[in-house]
């Protein structure tokens, strides 16, 4: 791009030459940039554009990477990578080997701390500060930029509580603008929004919690940011300051419509309007699948709940909330209580649906464990964005739930192989079980022209046979089924390869297990998961109880962290591809001919 003084900006050592007269320019191109990049990539918009003057006065402030500064969470960081350093390959962005859509410390110096979930950065500044304090550094600044949805999560309010005895030298800057992915929720919304007001109550929250407050104040006026920073610089022990930004600003469509415009795919950037869809028909999304699976339930079924931790719409439990308000919660960026508020409720009587994505169950481990496991509470959660996510990354990758929850008494464990398998696991569960139940399924589209059916009962841990062979069987659980299915008419000795969709991972189908084991001479599995502790190892650990010594080959997800890309290019890397199945069949195939 033809900017006069962004070009010119590869680091903040030349920002911090520039008068302040210049900055608004620099804050109109920065803004320009990251629009015209995201609009052809795509990727996160909205909370990077209401963070630009910011972004443009800490680095101009603040002696970075020297001085600590940490975006909680990190969507709102494409401004801050631009500036440090990262301008020439910021197209790269989400991008297979190309920079991280979030901050990542082996990325970039500048980049101080990994921030892919929410409300980590008090915390994590608050080490360094402390750290610094021991190593007898007390000129060493530590900024956490974290917005007010994320402020609102218990690991936040913790790290407040702590930071507030001590003294610390950090800074805490609240982004407002009343909204995460979501509209913000909750009772510290209605306070802060009363602050801005003017209506709060005299006492200060965060006065009464022994920060120093500042604020509230416009964070679009570049010139008061700066100035406001440069006071707060020189003082010393734990401060806050207030921020007011737009999500979106600068983009009328993502100032107005800021939940689309969060991460809107590809759009104009003339124009801001999105770019339409292709008219060719696609298969739902399983998002959408629970989303009007659980109304349908609902109507039929007065006792059913829904709960999400700040992901209606991402979960599309948007749907209950709007036909059914008063069973449908929206609880904040607040994993652990969305969890232990199912059991609660489920001790009354009531159907709890927790929808969570699986990358953030993992938030909430020791509810599941503590609160549902050990007393039997039949809880039903739906843990979306199972499996490789895509191009968020290592931060989201859904591919651990397996292994963690496998573990745990009690908890049944099932992955829907399509969209009916789905609605009909999720008609079973509230029939009524003895035990929780979880049941994970991919981001993305289902496979099915027609979906809504009528219910059927599916039978706990069952599997089904798709198709019979005489040598090699392959054993899928969840969506990757739907492609070894494809897979598997492509061969010329298809006689010789049968499939099983084994739909739970827990119970598995002894029954079934003994008669596979018997009847074939190579098991595969595949699961798009950790093979560590996955299906795959469960499958293994029946041959070793059993005493079969049938040779067992295990696909999914090695040993090692998976960076972002296409979900395509990550199944292909991690050898769960079409591809790479074909290969490993090919080559038993003739092997034991």
């Amino acid at each position: 791009m033809n900017s006069s003084i962004l070009q010119h900006i590869n680091s903040p050592k030349e920002l911090r030459k520039l008068s302040l007269e210049q900055l608004p320019t620099l804050a109109q191109e920065l803004r320009a940039f990251i629009i015209a990049i995201v609009a052809a990539k795509e990727g996160h918009l909205g909370a990077s554009l209401g963070v630009v003057e910011l972004t443009i006065a800490l680095h101009y402030v603040y002696n970075t990477p020297v001085d600590n500064l940490i975006w909680d969470v990190g969507h709102q960081a494409y401004g801050h990578k631009i500036l440090t350093g990262r301008k020439e390959i910021f197209e790269t962005n989400r991008q297979l080997n190309g920079i991280s859509g979030f901050p990542k410390r082996s990325e970039s110096e500048y980049d101080t701390f990994g921030t892919g979930h929410s409300s980590t950065s008090i915390s994590a500044i608050l080490g360094m500060a402390l750290a610094a304090k021991l190593n007898g550094d007390s000129e060493k600044n530590h900024i956490a930029v974290i917005g007010d949805a994320s402020i609102a999560s218990g690991m936040a309010f913790e790290a407040l509580n702590h930071a507030g005895a001590t003294a610390a030298n950090v800074l805490i800057i609240l982004n407002d603008n009343a909204i995460g992915i979501d509209p913000s929720v909750g009772a510290l919304k209605k306070y802060l929004t009363n602050v801005k007001k003017g209506t709060a109550k005299d006492e200060n929250i965060f006065e009464c919690l022994n920060f120093e407050y500042t604020g509230p104040i416009d964070g679009h006026d570049i010139e008061l940011v700066i100035k406001t920073l440069e006071k707060l610089k020189n003082k010393k022990g734990p401060k806050l300051l207030h921020l007011i930004t737009t999500k979106g600003k600068g983009l009328k469509q993502a100032e107005e419509n800021q939940v689309t415009y969060h991460a809107p795919g590809k759009f104009n950037k003339e124009t801001g309007d999105l770019l339409p869809k292709s008219e060719e028909f696609q298969p739902a999304k399983y998002q959408d699948v629970f989303g009007h699976t659980i109304v349908e339930l609902a109507k039929q079924n007065e006792k059913i709940i829904g709960i999400t931790p700040a992901m209606p719409t991402g979960s599309s439990l948007k749907f209950m909330m709007e036909e059914f308000p008063e069973r449908a919660f929206d609880v904040g960026i607040a994993e652990q209580h969305a969890v232990t508020l199912a059991a609660g409720m489920t001790t009354e009587g009531f159907i709890p649906f927790c929808t969570i994505y699986s990358t953030f169950i993992q938030r909430a481990y020791d509810q599941v464990i503590h609160d549902v496991a050990i007393q039997n509470l039949p809880v039903i959660f739906c843990l979306d964005r199972a499996g490789l996510v895509g191009q968020d990354g290592a931060t989201h990758h859904g591919l651990y739930d397996i292994a963690f929850l496998r573990c745990i008494p009690n908890l049944i464990i099932a992955a829907p192989m399509n969209e009916v398998e789905l609605r009909n696991m999720m008609y079973t569960a509230q029939l009524g079980l003895d035990h929780p139940i979880v049941i994970r399924y991919p981001r993305g589209r289902g496979v099915l022209k027609e979906w809504k059916l009528p219910f059927e009962k599916i039978e706990i841990g069952k599997a089904q046979k798709l198709k019979n062979g005489t040598k090699i069987v392959v054993l899928s659980i969840g969506h990757i089924g739907n492609m070894v299915t494809d897979v598997l008419k492509e061969f010329e000795e298809k006689e010789k390869i049968g499939h099983y969709n084994m739909r739970f991972i827990k119970p598995l189908d002894l029954t079934e297990l003994k008669r596979i084991f018997d009847a074939y001479e190579h098991i595969i599995t595949i699961e798009d998961a950790s093979k560590i502790g996955g299906f795959g190892s469960s499958i293994v650990a029946f041959a070793n109880e059993f005493s079969y010594h049938k040779p067992i080959t295990v696909l999914g997800v090695d040993d090692k962290i998976i960076e972002h890309g296409t979900t395509e290019e990550l199944h292909h890397i991690a050898e769960i591809d079409a591809a790479s199945l074909k290969l490993k069949i090919n080559t038993i195939l003739h092997a034991t001919k």
